[in-house]
């Protein structure tokens, strides 16, 4: 009979253990609209300072690639787009709030999630109602009548509940209504991929600029982000799930008045990213003065959080790269000189070999395969390569580094 009782604990020992190794992964990401990095910074924060306490606080950027292919207009949208596509606008081919023709080809973390996981749950919650159905392209064929599971969101076309005055104080209230449902919604169903969108603060901005008026307005999103926090603290708490929490901006703003932004400008271009994320790697950390993450790397981020493959084809072409885990590369640069493509890159890990793969062609966008050549294969130590395409077509190059634990991707457009 002891030897019964003996065995039994044991398996409820490993049961348990077995059980507290396997927490559920649930994300929750959250764009407030229009904060620069250098106002961020200089704002009494309370809440953000205990989730970045609890993870990581790094200055970041939008905008692509300054003055090259993927340069990126600083517009809201467009922002938006980068975040849940991990691409720049080059690719998902958003130009302005307007989002006449998103190129869908470019799947959002949401599809790739209810592609993966069609059984688990996704949120909205939001104070743009096209978020959902522009961006995410909710029931649209282009996205295979993707669902979000719990939208919330439309409330600024109820003029009944939310008169619309010219301060723009019905925006706060529906922030208010948008994270207060959140919250709720959160601690009582912890759906398992979420988005929260708030305004107010990008109204502020371009009402009265580099103002006392803003700066309330980001203290007062200080107060909702802890309403969130503490949402996930009790999910975290009571239940058995592991959540990761990212909160950033989409665009800074520009450096004359604080009222505009758009452009390239360093300030318009000047973001941050505050997670509580615990294993934090160094593209989180950048360079000072040299390199910062970028929005598109929160995509990649919320995929390895949550268990998300991503296919090699699609793959190849996300612009991001994780902020958390293993990675082995980052800020890649291609350079043309006459039949020669010079191809370097930063080291993070020095674990394995590299295959640098080649296309001439970008029938991705439109739904078609592409092919790639595998130009070279070397250790990722080295750092670098150089790539004959004398006896290529011209005019047009995708250059994919297909590392072991990520990939960069460059075009060269002539």
């Amino acid at each position: 009979m002891k030897k019964i009782l003996i065995a039994f604990a044991l398996f409820v020992t490993c049961v348990n253990s077995g059980q507290a190794q396997s927490k559920q992964k649930k994300a929750l990401f959250v764009i407030v609209d229009g904060i620069s990095g250098d106002v961020i910074e200089k704002i009494s924060k309370p809440n953000l300072d205990i989730i970045a306490k609890a993870g990581g606080f790094t200055r970041a950027h939008v905008g692509g690639g300054k003055g090259t292919y993927s340069q990126t207009p600083t517009i809201s949208a467009v922002g938006y787009n980068s975040l849940l596509t991990g691409t720049w606008v080059n690719k998902h081919n958003v130009w302005d709030n307007d989002i006449k023709d998103p190129n869908y080809q470019y799947w959002t973390i949401f599809r790739f999630f209810e592609e993966q996981y069609p059984e688990k749950r996704s949120a909205v919650f939001s104070t743009w109602l096209d978020n959902r159905t522009k961006l995410i392209g909710d029931g649209l064929p282009q996205t295979d009548r993707l669902r979000i599971d719990y939208p919330f969101d439309g409330f600024e076309l109820d003029t009944i509940h939310f008169p619309h005055d010219k301060q723009a104080e019905y925006i706060h209230k529906i922030d208010e209504k948008v994270v207060d449902e959140a919250a709720s919604y959160i601690r009582s169903d912890a759906p398992d991929l979420s988005w929260v969108y708030l305004e107010y603060t990008d109204d502020m901005g371009h009402r009265h600029g580099d103002s006392d008026q803003f700066h309330k307005a980001i203290q007062m999103m200080d107060d909702q982000m802890g309403r969130l926090y503490k949402a996930i603290q009790y999910r975290e708490k009571n239940f058995n799930e592991d959540w990761l929490i990212v909160i950033t901006t989409d665009h800074g703003r520009d450096p004359k008045a604080g009222k505009g932004h758009g452009g390239q400008s360093d300030r318009e271009r000047d973001t941050w990213i505050v997670t509580n994320a615990k294993n934090l790697n160094a593209n989180f950390k950048g360079t000072a003065g040299a390199f910062t993450p970028g929005v598109v790397d929160i995509m990649p981020t919320l995929a390895r959080h949550m268990s998300i493959n991503i296919p090699k084809e699609q793959a190849f072409e996300i612009d991001g790269v994780s902020l958390t885990g293993k990675v082995s590369i980052n800020q890649p640069v291609v350079k043309k000189e006459g039949s020669k493509i010079g191809v370097s890159w930063n080291v993070l890990d020095k674990e394995g070999n590299v295959k640098i793969w080649m296309s001439t062609t970008n029938y991705f966008k439109k739904g078609e395969r592409d092919l790639y050549l595998l130009m070279d294969e070397l250790p990722v130590t080295n750092g670098k390569a150089d790539l004959d395409i004398s006896k290529l077509p011209k005019g047009f190059h995708k250059i994919v580094v297909e590392a072991k634990y990520n990939n960069l991707n460059q075009w060269i457009v002539e």
